[in-house]
């Protein structure tokens, strides 16, 4: 894939770079500040912009505002948010409005090789990928809410996975379940959720939405 890098530290860019590169992806640009990867993305249109949240020149939330940035310019561009804490209110701006080619990592997670390449895999094809500890804090803060509470504990680890962006066959495989097994608990899910009637891709997105902002 072609990909566009910003991270404000230079020794764990050159790191992506270089990992990214022995993947056999592009690197097209890697700068240090948010309005340089606007400006890459603008000339070189990636495939996937992976960026930190925090960047100069005040190290708050100019990575969040070129990421919801690219979203409004270049919807086709995927966005993977690299972020040093889970920062809830950041996962929830992204997911607002189309949630296909976004990802929510936490830095830790980049360690992990394998995993951070089949994120950025994920997204970069139009799917979802949040960090299990982004999704277990954001479980963790609506366990007391309804109409998540209806959910059984399977329903709920279904709906976790469904967050971090599985398919029915990844969470079949990670539960140890069938695929029509998982195919029920999502309907299940659907339902107590009290979702309207439409493409079962556009439930889903609406299930993970209501997940993220309760």
């Amino acid at each position: 894939m072609r990909i566009a890098l910003a991270e404000d530290s230079a020794l764990l860019r050159e790191g992506l770079v270089r990992l990214l590169a022995e993947e056999g992806h592009e690197v097209v640009a890697a700068v240090g500040d948010a309005d340089a990867l606007l400006a890459a993305v603008a000339h070189d249109r990636p495939q996937v912009a992976v960026l930190d949240v925090r960047m100069p020149p005040t190290h708050t939330d100019e990575g969040l505002r070129a990421a919801l940035t690219i979203r409004q310019r270049w919807p086709e561009v995927a966005v993977l948010v690299l972020s040093q804490y889970v920062e809830k209110r950041y996962a929830t701006r992204l997911l607002t409005g189309d949630p296909a080619g976004v990802g929510y990592l936490l830095k830790d997670r980049v360690v992990d090789v394998g995993e951070f390449l089949d994120a950025l895999v994920r997204v970069g094809a139009g799917g979802t990928a949040f960090d299990p500890e982004v999704v277990r804090q954001l479980l963790a803060a609506t366990s007391h809410t309804d109409p998540l509470s209806r959910l059984t504990e399977r329903e709920r680890s279904v709906l976790d996975l469904m967050a971090q962006g599985h398919t029915n066959a990844s969470i079949g495989a990670q539960l140890f379940v069938s695929r029509s097994a998982v195919e029920k608990h999502v309907n299940s899910i659907f339902a107590k959720l009290d979702l309207p009637e439409l493409s079962t891709h556009s439930r889903r997105i609406l299930a993970i939405l209501h997940y993220l902002d309760t």
